[in-house]
């Protein structure tokens, strides 16, 4: 039984250091890549108009995933295929890491609990 659990923790303590390393990127650099994200996404990633995401306080591997999505063509949207097309793996990592760590604006919705009516 003991050794089972010690192959459940340490099969827990790769995946938790596999998913670290995974989420690598530089804020700093990604701060200078996202320059043209800024326009439709605000410079800090809390955009005002409802038709683009807020990206601000998004999670680092959400975002990579979602870039990777979008630069394959799995996700059809021809702006962000156009804007992503020509970032790196590592152009990627360090936007998401710029975006995630960036505070996220929360809102409530109206007619709903704490919201305005």
């Amino acid at each position: 039984m003991n050794r089972v659990l010690t192959l459940i923790s340490f099969g827990a303590v790769l995946a938790f250091a596999s998913t670290a390393a995974l989420a690598n990127g530089n804020a700093a650099n990604g701060k200078t890549k996202a320059a043209t994200c800024f326009a439709c996404h605000g410079t800090d990633g809390n955009s005002v108009d409802p038709q683009y995401p807020r990206l601000a306080g998004q999670y680092n591997l959400y975002l990579q995933q979602v870039l990777h999505e979008y630069k394959s063509g799995q996700r059809d949207n021809p702006i962000m295929k156009g804007m992503v097309a020509t970032l790196s793996d590592q152009d990627i990592e360090d936007v998401s890491a710029y975006f995630s760590s960036l505070p996220g604006k929360l809102d409530t919705l109206k007619g709903h609990i704490g919201g305005d009516n």
